[in-house]
This record gives structure tokens, sequence and C-alpha cells, in this order.
């Protein structure tokens, strides 16, 4: 889940260097991690023997994951040229508590303590690393926003519940799914999309962006959310926010502010303390 994130987290760098347009990129970032994705579905459908091929080995499920993470990935660019970057990350952060709502009603999940304390300075941190364009953001993009993160939790529970589907081919499905509706809104007149005016240069930076940070990402995560409840793999997933701007500041010298420090102190000190529970836990009692 963590390697998820750090994936994820370059998303911000990749999207400050490339020069194609929001919804250009959008297309070719879907596509990219729809090759990578569904090449990796293709082997492993192949390897199961599948009869069907393929399609077979995704069903409802898969196609209700796929649905959920282009909702989430699409929304939340729709999101942030219709609000503030504060309020889109704020909002999007109630993501593990929305999932650990799902995971409780849905597959009897109970969430600990730690985790919803967890949760809760992960939301606060994110709300302090947010504090200077906090409230400049239309409710459209809000309510958007919040389809983000309600569409991410949908998609990290069924992952957790139907753990025998093609994940890779699922999650390369959303790529997919993606780089269409960039195309079908195109072609309805309401935004532009222009895949030839990418130069080889941001063509290579757009396969990075597909491949790597989301079709990587979502491979990640969803092998992760298999692995542990879906509250803690969403809260995981938040660490996407303290590493963003890290990359930044390291590749473009745009150095954070003092509230962008102290909210993502707060994140991974959330974190690490949840970890670090978890793992003393975990350690076997010696055998006398």
């Amino acid at each position: 889940m963590a390697a998820a994130a750090l994936c994820w987290s370059s998303g911000g760098l990749l999207a400050r260097t490339v020069d194609t347009d929001t919804w250009t990129t959008v297309f070719w970032r879907g596509v990219f991690s729809a090759v990578f994705l569904l090449g990796i579905g293709a082997v492993r459908a192949r390897r199961r023997g599948a009869p069907g091929g393929l399609p077979s080995t995704l069903g409802w499920p898969g196609l209700v994951m796929a649905m959920g993470f282009a909702t989430a990935s699409t929304c939340f660019i729709n999101a942030l040229a219709r609000t503030s970057v504060a309020n889109a990350l704020v909002l999007q952060s109630t993501s593990p508590f929305i999932a650990a709502l799902l995971g409780w009603a849905l597959l009897g999940e109970r969430v600990r303590l730690r985790t919803w304390l967890a949760m809760a300075a992960a939301l606060v941190g994110t709300a302090v690393m947010a504090s200077r364009s906090w409230g400049a953001g239309s409710f459209s993009g809000d309510v958007l926003a919040v389809i983000t993160a309600a569409a991410f939790a949908a998609a990290a529970v069924t992952v957790r519940r139907h753990g025998e589907v093609n994940l890779p081919a699922a999650a390369g499905l959303a790529g997919l799914l993606g780089a269409a509706v960039a195309l079908l809104g195109a072609a309805a007149g309401w935004w532009s999309v222009q895949p030839m005016s990418a130069s080889p240069g941001d063509l290579l930076l757009l396969a990075v962006f597909g491949a790597v940070q989301l079709g990587l990402g979502l491979m990640l995560f969803t092998a992760g959310a298999r692995l542990i409840p879906v509250a803690e793999a969403s809260l995981i997933a938040v660490l996407e926010s303290v590493l963003g701007p890290l990359w930044v500041w390291l590749a473009l010298g745009e150095t954070p502010s003092p509230a962008s420090l102290l909210g993502g102190a707060v994140i991974l000190g959330a974190l690490v303390a949840h970890t670090a529970v978890d793992l003393r836990r975990a350690r076997p009692t010696p055998v006398v």
C-alpha cells in the first residue's frame, strides 16, 4: 500500500512537467495505463487457463472496480478544475472514513480505535496542509471531490471482497474507461482533446504517468487491498499527499509552506505510530 502511495505521489510533478492540456493528458494517461495493466492481466489470464480469455477473469466485480477507479480519477481532475486544490485534497481525504463504513456494512470489518484516531489525525493534517486556500472553491467542485472519495472507497471494498478477480485487468479497464470519457466528452463538445499535439518528450512523460504513476500504483493498491482492512488501505494511501509536494520541491525547487510541512508531519506521524503499534502486536511470542 505504501508503494502504491509512492507511485501516486509523483502525479503532481508529472502533471507540472508535461505540456499537454488537461484532457489530452487524461486520454494518454488512461491509454498507457490500460496497455500496461491489460497486458499483465492477459498474461495472468493465460496462466490461469481461463476458457473465456481475459474478459472471463473480470466478471461484474471487475467492472465495478474499474468503474470506481475510473470515476475517482475523472471526478478528481474535474474537481481540481472547479474548486481549490485545498478543498479537493481535504474532501478526498475522507475516503478512509467512507471505506471504514462500507467495510463494516458490507464485509463486517470492525475498525480498531487506533485506526479511527489515525484517520482523524490524517484528516487534520490534510486540512492544515490546505489551510492557506481552504474555502476558496465552488459547490460543484466540492461535490465532485466527495464523489472521488466515495468511488475510491467503493472500489477498494470491492477489491477486498472479490480478490479472485484479475486485478491488473480490472485496473487496466479503469484506464481505458478514463480515456473513453475524455474522447466522449470531446465528441460532445464539452472539452477539447488533442492527442496528436503531444511531442515525443511529452509522450515519454505521459507513458510514465500512465504506466507507472497510475498503472503500477493501481496494481499495487489492488494487491495490497486484498490483504488488509479497507480502512487501513485507504489510510495508507493518504501518504500520497505528504510525498507529492516533496518531489515537486526536490525537482522544481518549490519550497513547501510551513503549513504544508506541519500538516505533512501530522499525517506521517499518524501513519508511523499506527504501523508501529501493528508491528509490535504482530511480533511472535518467544517459545520458552
